[in-house]
C-alpha cells in the first residue's frame, strides 16, 4: 500500500490551462474516485498520477518521494484502461505476463504470480484462451490482472466500465470492490458516472474544470453537498434547485428557510405528502420503477420538479398534489450557490 499527494498541481496545453491548481491526499489503501462531467480533467489528473504527462507546475509525491522527474515505467502505478488495450494475438497467460518477461522477471516466478493473481480473479480455467475467446468481463479482467502481476504501489483505473453492458457493469463493480478489500491496494478510480462513484469509493473527489469541489465520503456529499454543482451531480435522480421564491405557497415549509438564502434543494425521494397543507404542484408525467415511481410535477411559476413515490395512485396527469419536506432535507444555499449551515 501506498500514500499519494498532489501539491499545487496544473497543467496547461500551450496557452489553455486544464489543471488550474489541485491539492489532494490519498491515505494508504484508499479507493478514491474522481468523478465529474466531460473535459473536467480527471482523466488528466490520472495521467499525470501516472507519469504518462508532465504537471506545469506542482509536485507529485507517492510514499512522500517526489515523482515529477520519475517516467512512467519505473513509478510503480499500473493503469487500466477503457479499452482493454490487450494483445488478440497472445493468450490469457502470455498477456498477464507479458510486462514481466519485459522487466525479465525470472520463468518461475512469472508462472507463480500469473497463476495467482489468475486464481484471484476466476480466470485460472481461461489461460489458454485468447481475447477474442472471451467475454467483455473477462477481458477485463486480464487487464486488471495484468496490472496486479506488477505489484504496484498504486492502481490506477481510466473508467475501466464504459465498453460494459450495464448488467455487466453492476457486477464488475461489486468485483472491484471486492479485490479492493483482498488486495488492500490504494486505487484511484475515474469515472462520469455518479453512480459508480457513489457505490464503489472510500472518498470522492467532485471535479469542475479542472478544479476540485469537495472532496468526501459517498455519504458527506449526498448529505452535505457543499455547493449547487455538488448537489445536483450527486444523487440519482439529482436534488431539485428551485429558487426561495418558489416556496412561498407553503408557508410552514417557507418558514424553514433561512435568511440570506437564494436556493434550495430538495432530493426526489424527500418529499413527503402534505394534502391540503404543502407546496400545490400539478402531475405532468410519471414512470413505473418497479417498487417506486418518478412523478413530474410543476409549480405555479412553472418550475419542474422529481418526486420518487412509493405509490401511483391518484396521480394522473394534471391532477394537482401537495407535498412538502422534512426541515433536515432541505438543503439550502446562498446567491453564490455555496451551502448555508444551519444551526
Amino acid at each position: 500500500m501506498s500514500t499519494l499527494e498532489l501539491r499545487s498541481i496544473q497543467k496547461s496545453f500551450d496557452q489553455t490551462t486544464v489543471i488550474p491548481g489541485v491539492d489532494l491526499q490519498v491515505a494508504h489503501g484508499e479507493f478514491v474516485v474522481f468523478v465529474g462531467p466531460s473535459g473536467c480533467g480527471k482523466s488528466t489528473l490520472l495521467r499525470l498520477i501516472a507519469g504518462l504527462d508532465k504537471p506545469s507546475s506542482g509536485d507529485i509525491l507517492i510514499d512522500d518521494e517526489p515523482v515529477n522527474e520519475i517516467g512512467a515505467a519505473d513509478r510503480g502505478c499500473a493503469m487500466v484502461f477503457q479499452s482493454y488495450a490487450l494483445y488478440p494475438h497472445m493468450t490469457v497467460y502470455a498477456n498477464m505476463a507479458f510486462g514481466l518477461e519485459n522487466a525479465h522477471v525470472p520463468r518461475d516466478e512469472i508462472r507463480q504470480k500469473v497463476q495467482q493473481v489468475a486464481a484471484l480473479l476466476r480466470l485460472d480455467q481461461l489461460l489458454e484462451r485468447k481475447p477474442t475467446q472471451l467475454s467483455g468481463g473477462q477481458r477485463q479482467r486480464v487487464a486488471i490482472g495484468r496490472a496486479i502481476v506488477r505489484n504496484p504501489k498504486i492502481f490506477l483505473f481510466d473508467e475501466p466500465l464504459s465498453n460494459l453492458d450495464a448488467e455487466l457493469r453492476v457486477s464488475m463493480r461489486s468485483e472491484l470492490r471486492d479485490l479492493h478489500q483482498r488486495l488492500q491496494a490504494t486505487m484511484i478510480y475515474v469515472t462520469h458516472d455518479q453512480v459508480e462513484a457513489m457505490s464503489m469509493a472510500d472518498k470522492i473527489v467532485v471535479l469542475r474544470a479542472g478544479r476540485i469541489e469537495q472532496v468526501g465520503t459517498p455519504e458527506q456529499l449526498y448529505d452535505r453537498p457543499c455547493n449547487t454543482f455538488v448537489a445536483g451531480f450527486i444523487g440519482s435522480p439529482r436534488m431539485n434547485l428551485l429558487p426561495v421564491a418558489c416556496l412561498q405557497e407553503d408557508p410552514a415549509l417557507a418558514s424553514r428557510i433561512p435568511a440570506g438564502a437564494h436556493r434550495v434543494g430538495i432530493r426526489p425521494e424527500h418529499w413527503t405528502p402534505a394534502p391540503g397543507a404543502g407546496l400545490p404542484m400539478t402531475v405532468i408525467g410519471r414512470e413505473y420503477l418497479g417498487a417506486q415511481w418518478l412523478v413530474q410535477a410543476r409549480l405555479s411559476d412553472g418550475a419542474r420538479v422529481e418526486i420518487l413515490m412509493a405509490g401511483g395512485t391518484g396521480l394522473e396527469r394534471q391532477s394537482v398534489i401537495h407535498m412538502s419536506a422534512a426541515p433536515q432535507n432541505i438543503h439550502v444555499f446562498d446567491q453564490n450557490d455555496q451551502r448555508i449551515e444551519r444551526t
